[in-house]
């Protein structure tokens, strides 16, 4: 006598309700916006010491978790915390370029900017230096100092006023300009040769 055997039943699939797909379609929204304003900052350009490449009323967005990984580059745009007034309303998180790095040293002579001896060849500044803030100066960076600079160089408050800034006060990297939609675009670093 022979058996036939019938095939195994498949496992019913559970379909789950509207209500259900709604409440995880919610949370997982919720999730995902709770991962990007974890790891970006939305920042408003307000003055005019980035031009030519940023101007006041662009919007951005900026990376905290670029520098987790590694440290800022000569060239990258970072927003910071500035040292002085830190319980002042009137103290804003700055925009700049990095322009030295952790034991460089940085030199103004006759308007030219060095770094280690060597002049910078800076392409994207708006126009040369020729304010009181670029007198002939020099700065040694210790090993966690930045020095910063705004590409309009005769209109920013910058390292030149305040120093290098630590490591500790980097916000993060730009990496989005998203408004007004016109200027829409990755924001790109400058790289110096090596």
């Amino acid at each position: 006598m022979t058996t036939i055997e019938l095939p195994a039943r498949r496992p019913r699939l559970h379909n789950p309700s509207l209500f259900r797909e709604i409440v995880e379609t919610v949370i997982l929204i919720g999730l995902v916006y709770t991962l990007v304003n974890l790891a970006t900052v939305r920042f408003y350009i307000e003055g005019p010491s980035m031009q030519p490449n940023f101007w006041a009323e662009q919007f951005l967005i900026v990376s905290r978790v670029h520098y987790l990984f590694g440290n800022p580059q000569r060239g990258d745009i970072i927003v910071f915390d500035p040292p002085g007034d830190d319980d002042s309303a009137n103290n804003p998180l700055l925009i700049k370029r990095v322009i030295g790095e952790p034991f460089d040293v940085i030199e103004i002579r006759e308007g030219q900017v060095y770094v280690n001896g060597v002049p910078l060849n800076e392409p994207y500044i708006k126009e040369p230096c020729t304010t009181s803030s670029c007198n002939d100066s020099r700065w040694e960076l210790g090993a966690d100092e930045y020095f910063m600079m705004g590409d309009n160089r005769n209109n920013s408050r910058d390292s030149r006023t305040f120093g290098p800034i630590v490591r500790e006060r980097i916000i993060g990297e730009a990496i989005v300009r998203y408004w007004p939609l016109t200027d829409l675009g990755l924001v790109t670093r400058y790289r110096f040769p090596d």
